[in-house]
């Protein structure tokens, strides 16, 4: 169904600032991603949305097109585990759209657990989702990304906006650790690597990779898995603007990095969060009172961590 404008972009950006252009998003039936990707539409943009689920994903991007009359979003099945998936996700994207100039990167999988409650069996699926998950997807798009970037530079000023950007979607919760987080933290600090990598290696080249690293975004499956806070004013508190992020503000940063505005913007992390990560109190889990929890024994019952795949 049509969502209204202001709950996905903010009024500052013009239309039409992607006009001619194509995105392709992994995550994309996801709440977070997919509103990402309908602020893009808005502006111009047509789209491929990659998910686990034929049936979402398909609706999904039937939604998504209704952001901009006349628009075209694909939806395709895909597993980012497979690199052979995920070729043939990108290979139906370019023959439906005729190749992309965006790619956000946005398929993840989490849920809580001490280390001790981890097997090696979760902790690989969730590292297998997040980080070569991400691998996969670049690996699959870097040939079109560069091919978008060099037909971008010879053209400068005769298409509207930039091309060949990569944007992965990380997390905070590896830059101090958090308990309860050793799979995600990890994988999300491969992601952060891979990404200032290829920022190094493909710059010359004229592609730009950055990261967007999103705090507790309200009405996300993240929020809804992964914190059960019987206070949510209280969890509030402990963002330094004292609010819940939103949709807007994660697709808002991912406009700026895709615009002219983010043009000279290369291997950096782009944190939206408010603040939250330096108080260390509201990432998943921070309704568990810390140690007292971890030395009670206790084992985390209310999520399932054979169900690690929230959003694909």
């Amino acid at each position: 169904m049509p969502v209204p404008k202001s709950q996905y972009m903010s009024e500052v950006w013009r239309d039409g600032l992607f006009d001619g252009k194509v995105v392709f998003c992994t995550g994309g039936s996801g709440t977070m991603c997919s509103f990402q990707v309908r602020a893009m539409v808005h502006l111009g943009a047509n789209a491929c949305i990659v998910g686990r689920s034929a049936e979402k994903t398909e609706a999904m991007a039937r939604d998504i097109e209704t952001a901009r009359p006349g628009s075209r979003v694909i939806g395709v099945a895909a597993d980012v585990r497979s690199i052979s998936s995920m070729m043939a996700a990108v290979d139906k994207c370019v023959k439906e759209l005729g190749s992309f100039d965006f790619a956000i990167i946005g398929a993840a999988g989490n849920f809580i657990a001490s280390i001790e409650q981890l097997s090696a069996n979760a902790f690989q699926n969730v590292m297998n989702i997040d980080l070569a998950g991400s691998f996969n997807t670049l690996k699959a798009a870097l040939p079109h990304l560069l091919r978008s970037a060099s037909s971008s530079s010879k053209s400068e000023g005769k298409k509207s906006g930039t091309s060949g950007r990569v944007i992965f979607i990380s997390a905070t919760i590896q830059y101090t650790g958090l308990p309860m987080q050793a799979h995600a933290g990890a994988a999300k600090a491969g992601v952060d690597a891979l990404s200032a990598t290829v920022a190094i290696e493909m710059g010359p080249r004229g592609m730009t990779s950055n990261v967007i690293a999103p705090g507790p975004i309200e009405g996300t499956e993240g929020m809804g898995k992964l914190s059960q806070h019987n206070n949510d004013t209280a969890l509030e508190k402990t963002i330094p603007v004292g609010r819940f992020g939103t949709v807007r503000d994660i697709a808002d940063a991912v406009i700026y990095l895709f615009s002219d505005a983010g043009s000279f913007v290369n291997g950096e992390v782009l944190v939206v969060d408010g603040g939250a990560w330096r108080t260390g109190k509201s990432g998943p889990g921070a309704d568990l009172k810390y140690p007292d929890f971890l030395l009670s024994g206790e084992r985390i019952s209310r999520v399932d961590e054979k169900r690690v795949v929230p959003k694909l």
